[in-house]
């Protein structure tokens, strides 16, 4: 059973990160997979130029010339992306029967050993508005100090 499905958000692990022009850290669906060759087809990512011959169709349209498209790209070079973190996480499977009695395999992010980050607190939204609260508290005896220090100055 394959970790990555069509419609799965994923993001790319590898490769040259977007200041050096590459697609690391971008995330996107997942538009096909090619499962004999172990690729997927991620939006947004790994476009290619492609060049096609001009040619005529049967209502004398014209066909070809230069389009833009994604290109496949390695199953190990994406992580699927957990939708509580927002952030790139394994994925389990456990066995689960639903109400038929049937078992079915069901898919799970297992926990991340990350150390949470400023940039993925901002992401979680109700972390940054705990941390933001807290600030101030601690602003204010540091600001009382330099106000005691520049009177202190003003005294000598």
């Amino acid at each position: 059973m394959a970790n990555i499905r069509k419609g799965d958000l994923v993001q790319v692990i590898s490769g040259p990160t977007q200041d050096r022009g590459g697609d690391r850290g971008k995330q996107g669906r997942v538009i096909g997979v090619l499962a004999e060759k172990d690729r997927v087809i991620v939006e947004g990512v790994n476009y290619v130029t492609k060049h096609s011959k001009v040619g005529q169709t049967q209502r004398g349209t014209k066909t070809g010339g230069i389009e833009t498209m994604e290109a496949p790209i390695h199953v190990s070079n994406v992580a699927l992306v957990d939708p509580e973190t927002k952030l790139p996480a394994r994925v389990g499977f456990r066995e689960e029967t639903d109400d038929r009695g049937k078992t079915v395999r069901v898919r799970y992010f297992k926990k991340s050993r990350r150390v949470e980050t400023k940039k993925s607190k901002a992401l979680r939204g109700s972390a940054a508005d705990t941390t933001a609260s807290e600030k101030p508290a601690k602003a204010e005896p540091k600001a009382k100090k330099d106000a005691a220090a520049a009177s202190e100055k003003d005294a000598d």
